[in-house]
């Protein structure tokens, strides 16, 4: 499960028309930048730039999760993007990606950062996730997906 206040409405792009890893990338600055005072768009940009100099994020299936660790916010901070065409993103299994979760973290943050990554790529490891994601039509929808409620809270409405 992820942090509840990691990803928000404003932070999220369904049928994004960036058609390169640079443009997708650029997109993904501004909408972290939304959900963070500091740093700027293009310090942002910058960040996940080096990190995909290093070796991309790029995983199987059509999903990346770029990330960084960034001076100048306290908290986790998620954006997420859809593309309403994947695109060459150097993944591993060689596919286009079309699914974007960018992810910051607080500079000093590791454990942190490194656990929040787990945690996305287990969830974005689930076919019918990875399925319901591709079809949801608000962002609401997509952060009810991602983020479902507790099984305990949804049983204790019936009773």
């Amino acid at each position: 499960m992820l942090p509840e206040d990691l990803l928000q409405s404003d932070q999220i792009s369904l049928q994004d028309d960036a058609a390169s890893k640079k443009r997708a990338l650029e997109h993904l600055s501004e909408l972290l930048a939304a959900g963070t005072n500091t740093p700027a768009a293009e310090a942002i940009y910058e960040k996940l730039l080096e990190r995909e100099r290093l070796g991309s994020t790029g995983m199987s299936d059509g999903i990346a999760l770029p990330h960084a660790r960034i001076k100048g916010i306290s908290k986790p901070v998620g954006a997420f993007i859809h593309l309403k065409q994947g695109i060459d993103f150097d993944a591993m299994d060689g596919r286009p990606v079309d699914i974007l979760f960018g992810l910051l973290v607080p500079e000093q943050a590791t454990d942190v950062h490194l656990e929040l990554l787990a945690s996305l790529a287990s969830l974005f490891s689930k076919p019918q996730i990875c399925a319901q994601v591709r079809q949801a039509d608000s962002p609401e929808q997509l952060i009810r997906i991602l983020n479902p409620p507790p099984l305990a809270d949804a049983a204790s409405d019936h009773s």
